[in-house]
């Protein structure tokens, strides 16, 4: 892979600005699913079919996306991805059929689908010597625009009627303006990685292979965070007859834990190790998701920070795993991570309805503890890195 990149902290400044108003619209839906449930008279297994209509046209497609990236650059996703991000979710709260509302939920979803690999594959070329670092200033944008989501929404709906949520949609139009102002940032050469990577030194395995278990660790971790983030509202709204807005607060304090550990955990992993510190994570957060059943007030909302920190910090290196281990296809590799994995974990959010609808939002809620074990598990047998040489040097090599 060419290694003349340099750090470029306005190209990814603005690319993580465009990551955090992208990711409003997408942590915005669980927040107001209540609000829809109760609207359009929903059961939790149709109010699950919302989320996983959103996450697998925002999540589990973006391989597609990041195909079309490797294979020509696409600067117009960023701006027209945040946009229709922008625009559907914003629009939800006007039809009162569920259908339209789906509809609504799947433009978003594409929206951000094609936002997420370009502007990936983009970071990675400004990302400089230590990848997981430079890409947490991406990656946080994103992380940033989950946590204040709920808040963004909320506030709008509290204040001025659920009928006032289109107005959020300024955020995705003014993007949109801002990157025609810069479109030749956007659409500048960037330079490319070698696709020569081939062989692999790794005893007993393959990049796939490792691959495969990157992914379905991060399914893992993804089923949790998503399933905190849906049924934290439903647990305190419907099951303790809480206070909606106190649990949108709860929700983004756990986002926000995300967001501080994503900063601070990534050096850590170019310091420590990608592996150790995936591990770390895994481990770490078994031990802490009981907590949050057991502590009430302040001592709460610590536990979520804690646990949302302990648990999102490795969101940005588990792509640079990918990256690493797909070097000649950034955009499909950025897609399998940020799309397929984090999406299909999504999707166990409809599994959790299925469960709340039978057993009760608590049990529901309880489940997503066995997660990151099942994550920490899986990390165990990761073979990284993986260490790659040239077709050249392996033929070379073999005739030696």
């Amino acid at each position: 892979m060419s290694t003349d990149r340099s750090f470029n902290l306005k190209i990814l400044l603005f690319l993580s600005l465009g990551h955090l108003i992208t990711d409003i619209y997408q942590g915005a839906l669980p927040t107001i699913l209540p609000l829809l449930k109760e609207r359009l008279g929903l059961s939790y297994t149709m109010a699950g079919a919302i989320m996983m209509a959103a996450n697998f046209t925002s999540s589990v497609i973006q391989p597609l996306f990041g195909y079309l990236s490797d294979a020509k650059e696409k600067p117009i996703f960023l701006p027209l991805g945040c946009l229709c991000a922008g625009i559907g979710l914003s629009l939800v709260s006007l039809p009162s059929n569920v259908y339209l509302v789906l509809m609504l939920v799947i433009l978003s979803g594409l929206g951000v689908a094609s936002y997420h690999p370009e502007g990936y594959k983009t970071a990675h070329f400004f990302t400089g010597d230590k990848p997981a670092t430079g890409m947490s200033v991406f990656s946080v944008g994103g992380n940033l625009g989950f946590a204040l989501g709920p808040m963004i929404a909320l506030s709008v709906v509290t204040h001025f009627g659920f009928d006032a949520l289109p107005s959020i949609s300024v955020l995705g139009i003014g993007f949109a303006v801002l990157s025609l102002v810069f479109w030749g940032m956007l659409s500048a050469p960037k330079p490319r990685a070698a696709k020569g990577a081939a062989s692999s030194d790794v005893s007993g395995t393959t990049p796939y292979v490792s691959l495969a278990l990157v992914i379905a660790i991060v399914v893992a971790r993804s089923w949790a965070q998503m399933g905190l983030m849906a049924y934290i509202p439903f647990y305190y709204v419907d099951y303790l007859k809480g206070d909606p807005f106190y649990a949108g607060q709860l929700v983004s304090v756990f986002l926000f834990g995300g967001v501080a550990g994503t900063l601070l955990g990534s050096p850590l992993a170019d310091r420590w190790g990608h592996r150790r510190f995936l591990r770390a994570s895994l481990l770490l957060s078994s031990l802490l998701l009981p907590m949050m059943f057991f502590l009430e007030g302040v001592q709460l909302v610590i536990a979520l920070a804690v646990i949302g920190m302990v648990l999102i910090c490795t969101f940005t290196v588990t792509i640079v795993m990918a990256q690493q281990l797909l070097p000649g296809n950034l955009g499909i590799a950025s897609g399998l991570m940020v799309g397929f994995a984090i999406g299909t974990g999504g999707l166990g959010v409809t599994i959790l309805g299925l469960v709340a609808d039978a057993f009760g939002v608590p049990f529901a809620l309880k489940t997503i503890m066995a997660l990151p074990v099942a994550g920490f598990l899986l990390s165990l047998l990761l073979k990284y890195p993986v260490r790659y040489t040239s077709r050249a040097a392996a033929v070379e090599a073999a005739g030696k």
